[in-house]
């Protein structure tokens, strides 16, 4: 029986956004020490704010500073913080509304332990010691004691000297994969370079990858079955963009990614066209695998040389 493996998986992504006029103002107000808000159609101050009404739709530009001090709404405790969050130490998600602020703002509340932690506490910002313009200007919350702030917010233009216009997002997600009986099949057999699919008893399609049933019947797949090595390009797409921040996609564009139907398979599964110049890989184009050493799966598909396949062959794949 095929043991079925297990291992952590990271999908990782730097979305880079540029910023609005409303958001623009926001972000450099905390690089500046100064928490802004907007003022809806209603007359609620909103923080953060954003760049429409939630109830009218209206385009809203009225900038307003509130206070750095509030008062916690609700609140939950976090005892082993991750990757990348405010604090290294336990601490608690808090929902803060700000004096002169009608809406909450999430973030890290530094405190000892839950029993220090109640809805209606007061806390106080903690600026960071080094402000670029992002939401993590605010290192946290901290308990305060002291007088509270103006409860009526005053209007602000937006202006900073070297504003904030844009900002990146790195997409994080880590997990444990375990791809269960068919794809530990298909992963196994990948070391020895070959390929391994599962037949359908039913209507008697090979899939590759499997996935333990029929995506067609519904029924459950066991017999498995070799296919290609060698395949037929069903469609590609040209990438444009080099990838940033990912060592093993670390490519130079432009490049091929396409559909390839494996000898045998009734599914296409993707992979990178090599050796080729980008501009004639074509529909139809039979390739075969290139191993890179000790890797576990073909590091890029290359033409085979072969007369290209008639597209009534592969037609029902595209």
């Amino acid at each position: 029986m095929t043991e079925i493996l297990s291992a952590p998986l990271v999908v990782e992504f730097p979305f880079t956004r540029s910023l609005g006029p409303v958001q623009s103002a926001f972000l450099t107000g905390l690089r500046e020490r100064t928490v802004l808000g907007v003022r809806a159609d209603d007359g609620r101050v909103l923080v953060p704010p954003v760049e429409y009404d939630p109830v009218t739709a209206n385009e809203l530009r009225s900038l307003v500073r509130v206070a750095p001090t509030g008062t916690v709404t609700t609140w939950a405790w976090n005892p082993a913080p991750r990757r990348d969050q405010p604090l290294g130490t336990p601490f608690a998600w808090v929902l803060v509304r700000l004096d002169g602020a009608d809406t909450a703002l999430l973030h890290a509340l530094d405190a000892p332990g839950p029993d220090a932690v109640h809805t209606g506490m007061r806390v106080r910002i903690r600026w960071a010691a080094a402000r670029t313009g992002a939401i993590t200007d605010i290192a946290c919350f901290e308990p305060y004691d002291g007088e509270p702030g103006p409860t009526e917010p005053t209007p602000h233009d937006g202006e900073f000297t070297d504003p904030v216009t844009g900002i990146t997002v790195p997409a994080r997600l880590d997990y444990v994969h375990t791809p269960g009986r068919a794809q530990s099949a298909h992963l196994k057999a990948l070391e020895d370079h070959r390929t391994v699919g599962e037949r359908c008893p039913a209507c008697r399609k090979v899939y590759v990858p499997p996935r333990g049933a029929c995506p067609t019947c519904g029924i459950a797949t066991a017999e498995q079955v070799e296919v290609g090595p060698r395949g037929t390009v069903t469609t590609f797409c040209i990438v444009n963009i080099k990838a940033a921040h990912t060592a093993n996609l670390d490519i130079e564009v432009p490049y091929v990614y396409a559909h390839i139907a494996l000898d045998g398979a009734d599914l296409a599964l993707h992979g990178r066209i090599a050796g080729i110049p980008y501009d004639q890989v074509r529909m139809g184009l039979r390739v075969e695998p290139v191993w890179a050493e000790g890797a576990r799966h073909p590091d890029h598909y290359r033409p085979t040389g072969e007369p290209d396949a008639d597209y009534d062959t592969y037609k029902e794949l595209v």
